[in-house]
């Protein structure tokens, strides 16, 4: 019986995995078309997407990664395959700004700060793709990153109805951790936009690229989301949270009130119904006049006088 569960559990693993490495090859059939290996071939948009990532990791060795797409973008702006860089990433934390540090980098290889673009809400993949055509509404431009990574994005892309190209930078050597971690975000992917239909965290007015006044050599970038917008919304949408949550336990609380008050109220009309009903009965009973008893018959006596 446990050497059939064993291998009922494994058949199932198995299945999974199947399942998963099916899905994952699926997308990169699905995106081939849309992937350029080099610069030469990559066809003319306005818009580079720069998809973020951190510059070292917590050993505080460089980021190849980062590296290949900062210099993807340097060469897809420099041949003029794109007029413009958008730079998306996160900026979850103050220490932490994936769009800020890829600017500074990119100002310093000679890219003008008036055609760079910073969005600081590109938390997710999914965040950067959708915002770049919500947002900063643009519908046709070229994504920047590795080509496991352009799969994805460009999936993305294509279930939202968004047209993208995807320009693929070289990858590491040693990626075998990080192509088997991009199955299950593939996977997460799919959950997303089938399941849960999920959008981006953030959103936010419409600001087209270019914008419509040019900005100082110091200055942040077009207008996006800047740190201090994104922690006013933060703040505003964890005050909304803890007002939601006041209210429904105040609800809660009204309505357990009014329920407590309901019963008390229905106890005491069921209590002033049976004393009345009592009271009524007892009436009745005092008004009713006793039936006097016959006086029983005296037996007939000798009348001593008779014979």
């Amino acid at each position: 019986m446990i050497k059939r569960l064993i291998a009922g559990v494994f058949g199932i693993i198995i299945l999974m995995l199947a399942v998963a490495i099916g899905l994952d090859q699926w997308i990169s059939i699905r995106t081939q078309p849309y992937i350029y290996d080099e610069v030469q071939t990559l066809p003319h948009r306005q818009v580079g997407v720069v998809l973020g990532t951190a510059k070292y990791y917590r050993t505080g060795v460089i980021n190849q990664y980062y590296l290949y797409r900062i210099q993807g973008a340097i060469n897809a702006y420099n041949s003029g395959k794109v007029k413009y860089l958008l730079l998306s990433g996160d900026n979850a934390q103050q220490s932490y700004n994936e769009p800020s540090t890829m600017r500074r980098d990119l100002i310093a290889a000679g890219i003008p700060a008036s055609d760079i673009v910073l969005d600081y809400a590109g938390f997710r993949t999914l965040d950067s793709i959708v915002r770049t055509r919500k947002v900063f509404d643009t519908n046709d431009f070229i994504i920047i990153t590795q080509r496991f990574h352009c799969e994805r994005a460009l999936f993305i892309a294509l279930h939202m109805g968004i047209q993208a190209q995807c320009f693929a930078v070289p990858s590491p050597k040693n990626m075998l951790s990080v192509r088997s971690r991009e199955i299950f975000a593939r996977i997460g992917a799919l959950t997303d936009l089938y399941l849960l239909k999920r959008e981006p965290r953030f959103l936010g007015p419409l600001i087209p690229i270019p914008a419509v006044h040019t900005i100082p050599d110091d200055a942040q970038g077009y207008p996006a989301v800047t740190p201090e917008q994104l922690l006013a919304l933060q703040q505003q949408l964890e005050a909304e949270k803890k007002a939601a949550i006041a209210k429904a336990a105040a609800d809660k609380a009204a309505a357990e009130k009014a329920a407590a008050d309901k019963a008390a109220a229905d106890e005491a009309a069921r209590l002033k119904a049976e004393q009345e009903a009592n009271d009524a009965a007892q009436d009745e009973t005092e008004d009713v006049e006793p039936t006097a008893k016959p006086e029983p018959a005296k037996p007939a006596g000798r009348n001593p006088f008779q014979q």
